[in-house]
């Protein structure tokens, strides 16, 4: 192994430790020697792979923005209408969210309040939403009678949104049948009658999303 293979899988090794910390703790709560022995390194390791505290949280915010944009990009490749899009996209983020200790940290620690920081995840995905909302429009898959685009994304955020924060405490709400529940409720009120029957609620295919390894 060379050295910066060395190198790489001890920053992932404190990435991953990080993420464990900040899921069971909280970012004001985690310490960077926790961190450290969890990776099974020294502090002066850790201290040549990140400064200090808030440099590791970025890293692992940074991991998360990569791995969820990644499965938001594969999800849109599958050549569904916008609709099944949004729910295939979902599903695959519910999925990473839900095994994926590093995106689940790092998602959370985007949208606290206890640090700032200008990634916001909830607010990449608020903009996803709104964006296939406008697809399903322009394709005219949308029903009728409901209070515009603005309303529908609002609805598919505060639920999808919702989700996640009561999975923080109980992670079958991001289960793939309570997911799919989410879509059968949903699309009804989402699609206009001639394409609510294509649509699949428990998504159109098996979207990959392991995340690529930290380095």
């Amino acid at each position: 192994m060379t050295k910066q293979e060395r190198a790489a899988r001890t920053r992932e090794a404190l990435i991953r430790s990080a993420a464990r910390e900040f899921d069971e703790h909280g970012y004001a709560l985690a310490t960077l020697s926790a961190i450290s022995t969890g990776a099974g390194v020294s502090p002066g390791a850790l201290h040549f792979h990140f400064e200090n505290k808030p440099a590791v949280a970025a890293a692992v915010e940074q991991e998360a923005s990569t791995a969820l944009r990644r499965a938001a990009r594969l999800a849109h490749r599958q050549g569904a209408n916008a609709l099944q899009n949004l729910a295939d996209t979902t599903h695959a983020l519910a999925r990473l969210l839900r095994e994926d200790i590093v995106v689940r940290a790092g998602y959370r620690l985007s949208c606290s309040r206890v640090r700032r920081t200008d990634l916001n995840l909830r607010q990449e995905w608020q903009s996803c939403v709104q964006q296939r909302i406008a697809e399903a429009a322009d394709e005219g898959l949308l029903a009728t009678g409901h209070g515009g685009q603005p309303d529908l994304v609002r609805t598919v955020v505060a639920a999808t949104v919702g989700l996640e924060a009561l999975c923080r405490d109980t992670r079958e709400w991001l289960a793939p049948d309570t997911v799919t529940g989410l879509w059968r409720t949903l699309l009804p009120v989402l699609a206009a009658p001639g394409t609510l029957a294509g649509l699949e609620p428990a998504g159109s295919a098996s979207v990959p999303a392991a995340r690529a390894p930290v380095g």
